[in-house]
Formats: C-alpha cells, sequence, structure tokens
C-alpha cells in the first residue's frame, strides 16, 4: 500500500456505490484510482468528492491489474472555498481545465506547487487568480509567448509583433500578457473586470494553439455569466 497526496480533478459514479476518480498527484502526476462504496448510504465521505479538494490516497498495490484501488482517503486540509460562489465557479472551471490538459503530465513539483498556490489565492478573494494561474501553467509547460519589445501578442507564433493579428490580443491584452509572463509575483497584477472577459478568450485561444488537441472546457458560459 501507498500513500498519494492529490488533487481530485474528476469524478464519475461507477455501478450503484462506485466512483472512478482523476486526479493530479504530487508523487505519480495524472493518475485514475477506483474508489469502492462512496455511494453507499453509511459513507459520510461523498461529501469529500469536491473538484480541487486536495486528498491524501491510499493505494492498494497488491496486485497490479490495471486501475489502482483506494483502500481509504482523507482530505488534507479544510477549505470554506466552496462556499463562495464566484470561488466555487472558478474552481469548477479550473478542474475541468486541468482534468483536459493534464492527462499525459507525469510528477512534476512545479505544477503541483502552483494548483496549491492557486487555490491560497482563490481563497483569499482573488477572483483573477485563475487568468494568472493558467499563464503560469503555460510557463512551467515550457509554451508561453517569448518577451519582445513590440505590443501585440501573436497567439500563433507565440510572439510580440508590432502590427495587431487577432482581434482578443490588443494592446491592452497583449500588455497584460507581457505583465504576466514577467512579474516576479503575477497575482498582484490588477486586471480590471472590464478586461477579463476578452483576457479570457485570449488565453483559451493561445492554449488552442499550442496545447495538443485543447478542447474549450463546458465551463466556460458559467463562469464568463457570474464575472459579467
Amino acid at each position: 500500500m501507498t500513500s498519494q497526496n492529490g488533487f481530485l480533478l474528476s469524478f464519475i459514479k461507477y455501478g450503484e456505490n462506485d466512483a472512478v476518480l482523476h486526479c493530479f498527484t504530487e508523487e505519480d502526476g495524472f493518475q485514475t484510482y477506483f474508489l469502492k462504496g462512496i455511494y453507499s448510504k453509511k459513507n459520510k465521505k461523498k461529501a469529500f468528492l469536491l473538484p480541487l479538494n486536495k486528498l491524501n490516497f491510499s493505494i492498494n498495490t497488491g496486485r497490479n491489474t490495471g486501475i489502482q484501488t483506494v483502500s481509504k482517503f482523507e482530505m488534507t486540509e479544510v477549505s470554506d472555498i466552496y462556499t463562495d460562489i464566484k470561488a466555487n465557479t472558478v474552481i469548477f472551471f479550473i478542474a475541468d481545465f486541468l482534468n483536459q490538459i493534464l492527462r499525459n503530465e507525469h510528477k512534476n513539483p512545479l505544477l503541483f506547487s502552483a494548483v496549491d498556490e492557486f487555490i491560497h489565492q482563490l481563497g483569499q478573494q482573488n477572483y483573477r487568480s485563475h487568468l494568472i494561474f493558467l499563464i503560469k501553467i503555460l510557463k512551467i509547460q515550457g509554451v508561453s509567448p517569448l518577451l519582445g519589445k513590440d505590443n501585440y501578442l501573436d497567439p500563433e507564433t507565440g510572439t510580440f509583433s508590432p502590427i495587431g493579428t487577432h482581434h482578443f490580443f490588443d494592446s491592452e491584452s497583449s500588455l497584460l500578457w507581457k505583465l504576466i509572463l514577467s512579474a516576479q509575483n503575477p497575482y498582484e497584477i490588477k486586471i480590471p473586470q472590464a478586461l477579463r472577459k476578452n483576457f479570457l478568450d485570449s488565453i483559451l485561444v493561445y492554449y488552442h494553439y499550442h496545447i495538443t488537441d485543447f478542447k474549450t472546457p463546458n465551463s466556460l458560459e458559467i463562469i464568463q455569466q457570474i464575472f459579467e
């Protein structure tokens, strides 16, 4: 039996009482686990199944017959982030996002730490933190734009250009990209409410160009409505 710390990205009910979990773990990156009996009437731990909840899993390792089975799991810390409707909406969006882009991710301490930092920022009611976090992921994965002196980010080439090439990457949006990419603590950067929708759209466009098989998360519409 081994112990794993991980963020829950998604879960699917399997049969009457069981579930399949997708997690990003500190020790082994993206993992899929089978969890028995979680939906039984007596099991109170079903309340732990929340997107991006940080959990400690005890994993059965006796027989390697495919999907690993969780023998028990516990919350590593209690957070009231799920009672804040704005933060809750952001959590669901980011969990949906990470569940897609981390499927082939192995152990990555920088990325695991970045998820931790993002959740802390969101817990401090930093409602622009998801925008910063998505750009930090690009930096960690080595596909972020190259900084340059020009004023317009070209999303296809990942470089700054003297002329605009995409309507989501106007001078204001491109400047925000440049500030976040160059800042020592990007979470301190203010992103005006009026610019956040366009800025998020620009991030999604960049992901489409630079992350293989990227698809816009289904929860995008909900997060845009919350922050309008």
